[in-house]
């Protein structure tokens, strides 16, 4: 790899003095009061230690995202899909039975990123489209920034989708030391280009390449992997585009599974194949260099699978959505389960016992982890809303976690106390929903009208969260391009023609 691939990319943020301890701050975000608190001063120093012994050496890190797929479309909850990659790493590891990500892409990858709900920063409604000129607000101070500070190496190899209207946002600049691939959230998987436009890039300069762009992540992951100097820890992001739309796969997995009728469901199988068997490319190369006991990987989806056309980006898409999230209602784009319960292990070989992991873990929860893993230090971050859930994952022990946001915007929301889990369509007309997710995981019977105190105790929760988010960056957009565009006029020679002049 060249000297540019691999140079340190500077970061430098201002640190605050200070940390005022807002209502936000304690409402069904038990990590921001403890994050800063620690910060401040206020709470012992020995809360934020490491998860592992002093001596051990920080591990690398490889995260894998998956886009857009669906809870059951992995083998080992019961795919016919082949992922036997995939499912070697969840049997050797810690299957996350209550994993939970946001209900869409961007808003998943800012909550990774900041581990802090996006409600906090205006990325709480919708993607960032492919004309935004927005993006994760430079204010925060991002995980693989926490991570280079603890002396890790950072590379992202994928899909980035937090930011590609101006260079600040985009990931060399957010903490990544190396980065390969897409800006934007959708691109054709061959043509690397979205609207016509070519989205590929290495580090900050535009790339032109062959080939199967999901194919290329794998390869790219595993030659960095190959020339990584082991003494230093790696954090390696690696975020697919499959199986997003849209729907396309190399040949040759197409035919893998011929015998599927249908056409979406056939290519969209040949997608996750093509992902899992880049797994296991990048599994092989960290055993080759033999990396492999000191690496933890975790895998995730970005959001439940589409079943929704609305929700499944700016392809054409047919009307019989090939993602199956099982037992869980809905999926993408949506607050129930199928939209925001996803698919998640965590492999660490010695370090992680093989099993199923029952508690409830949010996706912010893998910032204040997966830094204490890496003997990193909090402070320059802003209030987390995550949590250390390390001995949940390791040993399967209870989760600290007991509450939860899953998204609050203008709109409505869910939020989460113990099993009882309310979902509020506050525009009109309002529709409000209790679930208890213990005794009815497939949300299928609502409590709301048994239950009027508690759901009033949700709602106020919900409209406090409300009341201190971040305005919505997407509506701010698009009343900037609705009112702030130039006005579409007819050409008057049509009218001579309609009237036959």
């Amino acid at each position: 790899m060249s000297d540019e691939q691999t140079n340190a990319c500077s970061q430098q943020m201002e640190t605050g003095k200070s940390i005022t301890l807002k209502r936000r701050d304690v409402l069904l975000g038990g990590g921001s009061l403890l994050t800063a608190g620690i910060a401040a001063g206020i709470l012992p120093a020995g809360l934020s230690e490491p998860a592992l012994a002093q001596d051990s050496p920080p591990p690398n890190i490889i995260y894998i995202v998956a886009d857009d797929l669906g809870w059951k479309d992995v083998g080992f909850n019961g795919s016919d899909i082949k992922t036997p990659n995939i499912d070697k790493l969840a049997a050797d590891g810690a299957r996350l039975g209550q994993y939970y990500a946001q209900p869409m892409c961007t808003p998943t990858r800012a909550a990774l990123m900041t581990g802090r709900y996006p409600l906090r920063y205006g990325l709480q409604s919708g993607v960032i489209p492919s004309a935004g000129s927005y993006g994760l607000s430079t204010e925060e101070y991002l995980l693989p920034q926490t991570l280079k500070d603890a002396g890790y190496k950072t590379a992202l190899v994928g899909k980035w989708h937090l930011g590609h209207g101006k260079t600040e946002y985009w990931p060399r600049q957010r903490g990544f030391d190396y980065f390969y691939g897409a800006l934007v959230g959708e691109i054709d998987h061959f043509k690397h280009a979205s609207h016509g436009v070519k989205d590929w890039y290495r580090n900050n300069k535009p790339l032109q390449e062959q080939g199967f762009d999901n194919t290329l992540f794998g390869k790219e992951a595993a030659k960095l992997i190959e020339h990584h100097d082991a003494k230093t820890p790696l954090f390696l992001y690696l975020a697919f585009t499959a199986p997003h739309s849209p729907f396309q796969a190399p040949e040759e997995y197409i035919k893998r599974y011929a015998h599927v009728e249908d056409e979406q469901r056939r290519l969209y199988s040949a997608m996750v194949s093509v992902m899992d068997d880049e797994v296991g490319r990048v599994v092989a190369a960290v055993e080759k260099r033999k990396m492999r006991e000191n690496t933890v990987i975790v895998f995730q989806s970005d959001n439940g699978g589409v079943r929704d056309a609305m929700f499944a980006g700016e392809s054409k898409v047919g009307k019989n959505l090939p993602a199956d999230n099982g037992p869980f209602r809905s999926g993408k784009g949506t607050v129930y389960e199928g939209g925001t319960r996803v698919c998640g292990l965590v492999n660490w070989p010695g370090k992680v016992k093989a099993g199923d992991v029952d508690g409830m873990i949010h996706v912010v929860d893998m910032y204040p982890t997966l830094a204490a893993l890496a003997g990193a230090k909090l402070g320059k971050n802003k209030a987390l809303d995550g949590m250390n859930v390390w001995d949940a994952i390791a040993e399967g022990k209870p989760s600290p976690r007991t509450e939860m946001v899953y998204n609050v915007d203008p709109t409505g929301g869910a939020v989460r106390e113990g099993n009882l889990k309310l979902v509020w369509a506050a525009s009109l007309p309002q529709r409000v929903e209790l679930f208890d997710l213990g005794a009815d995981k497939s949300e299928t019977t609502n409590l709301a009208e048994k239950n009027p105190e508690k759901v009033k105790e949700l709602q106020g929760k919900m409209e406090a969260l409300a009341k201190e988010s971040a305005p919505p960056l997407l509506i701010m957009e698009a009343i900037k391009l609705t009112f702030g565009a130039p006005p579409v006029a007819a050409d008057p020679s049509s009218l001579f023609n309609q009237l036959g002049d």
